[in-house]
């Protein structure tokens, strides 16, 4: 494979990495209005303590679905052009390993299960490892 090639594939394997994570990320829009007692029966189908009948409880689980669904747009904007927003997905990659380790915090302090925090920190920390590991392999070449 010469270089041309390398940079292609490694290109076109960052572009399927946005898809698939921006793609993903999106299907968080539905949980911003899916129904309360959907909200109150995914809580104990998790074996969480009951969810709080609370505006701000709902409110706060939703508006944190609009973000994660918001991030699924702008990564779908970003892949549009990943040359102009070169700078960006190097920030974004290294903002997403940031967040896995911020994630661990908040969990833990939020006494979270074990497999809660585990799950979630780790999986963000290490897309966002593989996330960096990827755009460092493309060459942004002049287009």
């Amino acid at each position: 494979m010469n270089v041309e090639e390398k940079t292609l594939f490694w290109l076109k394997s960052l572009q399927w990495f946005f898809w698939l994570v921006g793609g993903v990320t999106l299907l968080a829009f539905g949980a911003s209005v899916m129904p309360q007692k959907w909200i109150v029966e995914a809580s104990e189908f998790l074996g969480f303590e009951p969810f709080p009948d609370s505006p701000l409880t709902y409110y706060l689980a939703r508006n944190l679905s609009l973000l994660y669904g918001f991030v699924g747009v702008l990564m779908l904007f970003v892949v549009r052009d990943l040359y102009r927003y070169r700078h960006l997905v190097r920030f974004l990659a290294i903002a997403t390993i940031a967040f896995g380790v911020l994630q661990l915090i908040v969990d833990l302090q939020s006494m979270m299960p074990a497999w809660w925090a585990l799950g979630e920190s780790l999986s963000t920390f290490a897309g966002g490892c593989f996330f960096y590991w990827l755009q460092s392999k493309v060459v942004w070449l002049p287009e």
